[in-house]
């Protein structure tokens, strides 16, 4: 297949995208769109406050970013194939395991630990790193379609979930999301491919003959401008960055688990309250295609900062129209939003690859996952705690909402770094 792809018009970078939309959905889908469909039950049983349920999704912020900090180089050097079948395993026993929970001590540790390790072995860094390696003109395109499996996950998982919860109970719900991953992911792993270049082929599915025509310029560039971690951690671009984005993903880290009680506090039904999350994320998945259009078309940075300012303008509407019950408004809000976080993976994604290249990228990814989840950890269980003390989430919503103007802001305003000694183009 791989020695066909040189020559036929559909590279074996297509397939990839193919086997990232299904990874991203599953290690996104069952690490935060059902989050917030088992808050209720599983709080009513044991009596744990939201603030107790949360701690999971803020510890595993900081497993997420420790494993990818791990991995990266290693993904750089041996492809996301062996992290992502050992991360199934991890990722199903996991969800076995949550099945039969009896206190909070093992809701932590199970979710918040093991899950989480399962997840990122699968997930984000491992597929859009190897994308970033085979797509270089195409890039934005690339990945916008493979992160349409994120988005996929909140039209199908939470719904569907809540529905499964309702009838079945809690309990078998984990039992079905495990043998639903494991169906999904073990097939898509042995797609996986490290880089191009191992397999006589070139980024964006470029034949040599166009190679050696002088067409693929963009790509030679990009190899040639790759900071390695330690170069691209000696640079301010790297830390803005890191700043910008971690404001950007607050929002969704909030709105996945706080939606549904957030909307049955102000007393929606919980199908009404799951179907929220389907309308942000029905025009999330379908705005991604564009999104990458644009981004393989349009100077990116100014993109992103679009993205971040409809993010937070979504927020600001959504509280408001909440207060009053306007639900025409309440619909609109949640579906701007969506459009919002359509960007917002390969936006980011797309950055940091033309920011610091594409050679050891894996590396430059997960030096900058410990601070980016570090922005983003604690938003989920602030959300909480600030409803246990407050009594509702207002305050800490309009909060997210000012956060993301302010990632906008910084996105439109940070530089790319300055060629570092020791690369390519330092030396012509």
């Amino acid at each position: 297949m791989l020695q066909h792809a040189n020559r036929s018009p559909l590279s074996f970078g297509y397939w990839l995208i193919g086997a990232a939309f299904v990874a991203q959905f599953v290690s996104v889908g069952v690490q935060n769109y059902v989050f917030g469909a088992f808050m209720t039950p599983m709080i009513e049983e044991f009596g744990w406050s939201r603030t107790e349920y949360s701690l999971p999704r803020t510890a595993g912020q900081f497993v997420m970013a420790f494993t990818g900090f791990i991995i990266g180089t290693y993904v750089d050097r041996y492809g996301g194939r062996p992290f992502m079948l050992a991360g199934i395993v991890v990722l199903c026993a996991s969800l076995l395991a949550l099945s039969g929970v009896e206190n909070l001590l093992q809701w932590v540790l199970l979710n918040g630990l093991v899950l989480t390790i399962g997840a990122a072995m699968i997930g984000n860094l491992v597929v859009n790193v190897t994308l970033a390696k085979w797509f270089v003109e195409f890039r934005g395109r690339a990945i916008a379609f493979s992160a349409m499996g994120v988005s996929f996950a909140g039209v199908v998982l939470t719904p569907v979930m809540t529905l499964i919860i309702d009838a079945w109970g809690w309990r078998a719900a984990w039992q079905v999301l495990a043998i639903g991953a494991a169906v999904l992911i073990v097939p898509v792993s042995t797609l996986m491919r490290r880089a191009p270049e191992d397999y006589g082929l070139h980024p964006d599915g470029k034949s040599d003959t166009q190679v050696a025509a002088g067409d693929a310029q963009q790509a030679m560039t990009d190899f040639a401008k790759s900071l390695t971690r330690q170069q691209a951690l000696r640079t301010m671009s790297f830390y803005l960055l890191v700043l910008a984005f971690g404001l950007f993903l607050v929002t969704i880290s909030v709105m996945l688990l706080q939606t549904i009680p957030y909307m049955t506090d102000a007393g929606y039904s919980r199908p009404i309250a799951a179907l929220m999350i389907t309308v942000a994320s029905i025009p999330a998945f379908l705005s991604k295609p564009i999104w990458g259009i644009l981004i393989d078309r349009l100077n990116a940075k100014p993109l992103a900062a679009a993205g971040a300012a409809i993010t937070g303008v979504a927020m600001f509407i959504i509280v408001f129209s909440v207060q009053v019950r306007a639900d025409i408004w309440v619909y609109s809000g949640f579906f701007l939003l969506g459009c919002g976080w359509g960007g917002m993976i390969p936006l980011q994604e797309v950055i940091w690859a033309s920011f610091f290249g594409r050679r050891y990228l894996g590396a430059v990814r997960s030096a900058a996952l410990p601070f980016s989840f570090l922005i983003s950890a604690g938003a989920p269980l602030a959300a909480s705690y600030y409803f246990d003390i407050i009594g509702n989430y207002d305050g800490i919503l309009l909060a997210v909402a000012a956060s993301n103007l302010l990632s906008a802001a910084m996105l439109l305003l940070i530089p790319p770094p300055r060629a570092q000694p020791g690369s390519v183009l330092s030396h012509n």
